[in-house]
């Protein structure tokens, strides 16, 4: 086998398709792979706004109790008839709690105060007449 010059034929030659590598299935593209995770952030869940922490202060400041007496209720106060922690009173109240329709259905009903939907504020009216 001393002759010609001609390479072994299992020998792969210089741009054979057999020694390209496949880009595709190289490895992830990191530039991308970035550009995804940037573009499908989770946005920060919504929290309550300014309007009604001022609400839920004003209905607190003008509490009328059962007897028909108007005595202030203080943030822990409010907490107890709700069953919850004063901490989550002074959330609403500081724009940094989540909405959550149960504890703005208890205060509505405590404060007599309208908290949800577009009357924000307005005094709560009793239950629908048919």
């Amino acid at each position: 086998m001393t002759g010609g010059g001609s390479a072994p034929v299992n020998k792969a030659q210089p741009g054979d398709k057999k020694t390209v590598g496949n880009k595709a299935s190289s490895g992830p593209d990191h530039a991308k792979i970035a550009k995804l995770d940037r573009e499908n952030e989770v946005a920060p869940p919504p929290t309550v706004s300014l309007e009604l922490g001022k609400v839920i202060q004003k209905a607190r400041q003008n509490y009328v109790n059962a007897a028909g007496e108007q005595k202030p209720l203080g943030q822990g106060d409010l907490a107890k008839m709700l069953n919850v922690k004063a901490t989550v009173v002074q959330e609403y109240e500081n724009m940094k709690a989540k909405p959550d329709p149960q504890v703005l259905g208890k205060m509505e009903r405590i404060l007599k105060v309208k908290l949800r939907g577009s009357n924000i504020g307005q005094p709560l009216g009793g239950p629908k007449k048919k």
